[in-house]
C-alpha cells in the first residue's frame, strides 16, 4: 500500500475472513486500533480482537469511557488499520463527534491508515445507512461521516428485513448505495469501489438504486 492512499473496507457481517485479508494490505505485524464505541466498549468484543490477533498484530484500543485517552489522536495516526465494531451507529457517531474523533479518523484515512469495520463499522463511513440505532425497527439514518458517498446496508442476507427496508428507502429518495451480505467486504480506494471480497461462494454485494438492485462480481477469499 502506498502512503497516503485512502482505503476503506466496509464489511456487511461475519468480518473475520475479511479482516484477515485487510491485514494483508499493510505491513507485517501491523498496528491495529480497535474502536468498540458502538457496543458501549463491551469487554467480550475487545477480548475477541486481542485473542484473534494475538502474536500477529500490535492491538491498542480507542476508549471513550470514562473519557478518551490524551493520546487518542496519536494512537489513531500511528495505526496501520483502524477497526470499528458493530452496535448502535447513532450513539457511536454522537460520541465521536463530541470528542472530535470524526476529524481524527478523516486525518488517519487521508494519511493512508486503512479504515474497516462491520455493521455499524460499515455504514458509518457513508453519508447514510440502514440501522436499528433508534429501536428494534430498521430505519434510515442520514448522519454518517460521509467519507464515502451514498448509503450502505449491512447484513443483507443475514437479517430478513434488511433487503426490503433498504430497497424501499432508496426507492423513496434515500441516497443510492451498496448492500453487503454477511462475510462480504467492499474495498474502496479513495471514494471509488475497487473490489468486492467474499468469504462465501453464495454471498456478494449489490449496487442498489431506485427501482434496481445489481449483484456485483466478488472475489472469493482463500
Amino acid at each position: 500500500m502506498r502512503m497516503g492512499e485512502r482505503r476503506i473496507v466496509a464489511v456487511g457481517g461475519d468480518p473475520w475472513p475479511v479482516y484477515e485479508h485487510v491485514l494483508g494490505l499493510v505491513r507485517r505485524s501491523p498496528r491495529v486500533l480497535w474502536v468498540g464505541t458502538a457496543s458501549a466498549e463491551h469487554p467480550w468484543y475487545a477480548l475477541e480482537i486481542y485473542q484473534r490477533l494475538e502474536g500477529r498484530a500490535d492491538v491498542r484500543r480507542a476508549d471513550f469511557f470514562p473519557w478518551p485517552a490524551e493520546d487518542l489522536r496519536e494512537r489513531a495516526l500511528a495505526s496501520d488499520v483502524i477497526v470499528v465494531g458493530g452496535g448502535n451507529t447513532a450513539n457511536m457517531l454522537a460520541i465521536w463527534r463530541v470528542h472530535g474523533f470524526d476529524a481524527i479518523l478523516r486525518e488517519a484515512w487521508e494519511q493512508g491508515t486503512v479504515l474497516t469495520g462491520v455493521s455499524a463499522g460499515m455504514i458509518c463511513w457513508f453519508e447514510a445507512g440502514v440501522t436499528d440505532s433508534f429501536g428494534p425497527q430498521l430505519g434510515g439514518m442520514r448522519d454518517g461521516l460521509g467519507f464515502l458517498p451514498g448509503s450502505a446496508c449491512p447484513h443483507y442476507d443475514g437479517e430478513e428485513l434488511r433487503r426490503p427496508t433498504y430497497t424501499r428507502l432508496v426507492d423513496e429518495e434515500f441516497p443510492p448505495g451498496y448492500a453487503a451480505d454477511d462475510g462480504v467486504g467492499l474495498h474502496f480506494v479513495g471514494t471509488e469501489l475497487a473490489e468486492v471480497w467474499t468469504s462465501r461462494e453464495d454471498a456478494t454485494a449489490y449496487r442498489v438504486e431506485p427501482g434496481s438492485e445489481t449483484a456485483l462480481d466478488a472475489r472469493l477469499l482463500g
